[in-house]
């Protein structure tokens, strides 16, 4: 496992109910992950020798974060199969081919310019002629490395507040909901999507999921289609999770690509047949895909540091709940923004979002 936060904790976690023995590779010391695994290496990703007993001490490669350098993959598939493969990974963790290759293929995705300098900016703004996003090319999550920009705004200030040298500039799109599809692929060529997942996000980071979506039966078919057709098209091995914009008229347009465990998912540890974790640990290592079907809608609640600002919260009011499943990820650290935690209640009524986030606002400011 590349990477060693909360989605390599959870992944682990499933690998172990699978009988796997799970090594983590991180240039950060003790991640959430580490606690889960048989063996964890800590060093730089430029350290040849260390992904070399690395690479010696697996039989297949995954990753729980895109943003790793590509010739580490590329480096450790001489070694060992990886999955996904460091071309998929390419793609997905740069904004100008990811985009590129959805609008080549055919994907529906938001008009889009790339940009890399202030006089490409000009001219994007002037042939999208809209409200637009300046985002980076490379290494933006969680609403990071994105400026708004408005007719009559400051390019120079907008370009400079950027701090890259690569953008994709996006129109603004009006939607009625955001949506996401978690699809697996075998090493086979067997596609099987997860319900889809209405998103709620505040502060660029996602904040609400709710599962089923409240869309349409026909917009959720073809989500899952378009998502089915990217991870085709891709040739990913493992998991991949598609993120859309739901227009007013019921037509999809797709935001982002990830090519591994989504936080959009995690309520599938509860509220599905096969949780993705689960799933995406079969994919990997070639195993029959798990079924996907609801066994319980559910609403999965983010927790993230700023609940720990009076300390530590007290959790007893969640824990006594009925059909509440708390899941902390073990971080020694909070901040404000970063992700502790989630928790996720199956539905049992008309009001469990309300009821959900109440749950969580009653944290606020009782700490232990």
């Amino acid at each position: 496992m590349l990477g060693s936060g909360q989605l390599g904790r959870m992944s682990a976690m499933a690998a172990k109910n699978l009988g796997y023995k799970v090594v983590v590779y991180d240039a950060v010391p003790e991640g959430p992950a580490c606690s889960c695994a048989d063996l964890s290496i800590t060093a730089p990703f430029t350290d040849r020798e260390a992904l070399g007993r690395f690479s010696g001490e697996v039989d297949v490669v995954t990753v729980e974060f895109e943003n790793i350098p590509i010739a580490v993959l590329e480096f450790l598939e001489t070694k060992v199969p990886v999955r996904p493969s460091a071309s998929v990974v390419r793609i997905c963790q740069d904004r100008i081919l990811e985009k590129e290759f959805l609008r080549n293929n055919g994907f529906p995705v938001a008009p889009f310019r790339v940009v890399t300098s202030v006089s490409e900016l000009a001219v994007g703004i002037s042939d999208l002629s809209s409200p637009s996003i300046l985002k980076t090319a490379a290494l933006g999550y969680d609403g990071k490395g994105q400026v708004r920009i408005s007719p009559g705004d400051d390019l120079n200030a907008a370009w400079a507040q950027l701090s890259s040298p690569r953008g994709v500039l996006e129109k603004m799109i009006s939607f009625d909901s955001e949506c996401s599809v978690i699809c697996s692929r075998s090493p086979h060529g067997e596609t099987r999507c997860f319900p889809v997942q209405e998103n709620i996000h505040r502060d660029g980071i996602l904040d609400i999921t709710i599962a089923p979506a409240c869309i349409a039966a026909d917009v959720a078919a073809n989500a899952q289609q378009i998502a089915s057709s990217i991870a085709e098209k891709l040739g990913v091995i493992g998991l991949i999770t598609v993120e859309f914009f739901v227009l007013p008229d019921g037509s999809l347009m797709v935001n982002e690509l990830a090519p591994r465990p989504h936080n959009s998912g995690h309520h599938t540890i509860e509220t599905t047949l096969t949780s993705q974790f689960a799933q995406h640990i079969r994919a990997v290592c070639g195993l029959p895909l798990g079924p996907v079907e609801l066994r319980a809608p559910g609403v999965m609640i983010n927790l993230l540091g700023d609940l720990w600002k009076g300390g530590a919260p007290d959790w007893e009011p969640l824990l006594r709940e009925s059909g509440l499943f708390l899941h902390l990820y073990g971080k020694s650290e909070s901040k404000p923004g970063r992700k502790m935690g989630h928790f996720t209640l199956l539905k049992t009524g008309e009001n469990t979002q309300n009821r959900a986030l109440a749950l969580r606002e009653s944290m606020i400011g009782k700490a232990c």
